[in-house]
């Protein structure tokens, strides 16, 4: 009877995949609406990426490719058959921690499958997936800092980067328990670790498969420490323009479909337990029981 828990997820998994199909079969004979309308009309889907979200989203120099940038083409291909426009072109559109929701708002771009954390405040501008990972919050220190945990950050220069969940976790932190830290906000990852191997910051505040993407691929690894209690836990997922009902239910039974078949596992360990482009680095950040368990029961829940 343990079992029972999964049903909703299976039924729902169920119901989506129709969805789906029944759009792939009807949608020449029915009016579309929403975002598969503008597809549709403009014989383009348009997708935010990221520049350095390794190793979700990011340039290897040659294109856009990461574990998101996998999932979001997944979502192309069957937006392609539901739409029957095989020869759909795709166009990308780079965005920021800063600009990804007013990018979207703006119609500039119809879907982006990055780094982006689902929350309930940001459920007030747009519309999320079924989360795709799950995740801590934490920070990366240069190893002969010291710092072992967030009250070592008493007084000290701290980097975060703008427009993310992390900024607003970090700045409650500093308030509640007086810390004094000296918060900057980065424009992008980069610019942020970049802080600290210049020893501008003591410590870079974010999200844990970023951070050891950062450590994984630097020149010298092993000068670097990820660590400190986790700040919260979040997830990433899937951004879409509100209230639009079939965008979302195909969306949703792509990644759904990923997950329960065990595709997402293995995407997992192609980004995250293997060599990954451009160097061949390999992150060695095993999949963790909160994602395994994620996978399990596919939902569309944010953790703030």
């Amino acid at each position: 009877m343990m079992f029972a828990v999964s049903h909703p997820s299976r039924t729902r998994h169920a119901l989506t995949a129709l969805t789906a199909a029944w759009f792939a079969c009807s949608a020449q004979a029915q009016e579309l609406t929403g975002t598969l309308k503008k597809i549709h009309d403009d014989g383009v889907v348009v997708l935010g990426v990221r520049e350095a979200s390794i190793p979700f989203s990011y340039s290897d120099g040659n294109g856009t490719v990461g574990y998101s940038q996998a999932i979001a083409l997944q979502i192309v291909e069957q937006i392609k058959k539901t739409l029957d426009l095989p020869d759909l072109k795709v166009r990308e559109v780079t965005v920021t921690s800063s600009n990804r929701i007013p990018v979207l708002l703006n119609n500039q771009i119809d879907l982006e499958c990055g780094s982006t954390t689902h929350t309930h405040e940001r459920e007030n501008q747009v519309a999320f997936s079924d989360s795709f990972f799950q995740y801590a919050v934490r920070m990366i220190v240069r190893r002969r800092s010291g710092v072992t945990d967030f009250a070592d950050l008493a007084g000290k220069p701290v980097v975060t980067t703008a427009g993310t969940s992390d900024e607003r976790l970090l700045r409650q932190l500093n308030g509640e328990k007086h810390l004094n830290m000296r918060i900057t906000s980065a424009r992008d990852h980069p610019e942020a670790f970049a802080a600290v191997k210049e020893d501008r910051a003591v410590a870079f505040v974010m999200d844990e498969p970023i951070i050891y993407g950062f450590k994984a691929t630097d020149p010298h690894p092993d000068d670097f420490a990820v660590t400190g209690t986790p700040l919260g836990y979040e997830v990433y997922a899937c951004m879409f323009r509100k209230g639009d009902a079939p965008m979302r239910d195909l969306v949703n039974g792509v990644i759904e479909q990923m997950q329960t078949s065990g595709a997402a596992e293995r995407l997992y360990n192609v980004w995250f337990t293997q060599p990954i482009p451009p160097h061949g680095i390999n992150l060695n950040f095993p999949m963790s029981a909160a994602n395994r368990a994620l996978f399990l029961h596919p939902n569309d829940r944010a953790l703030d």
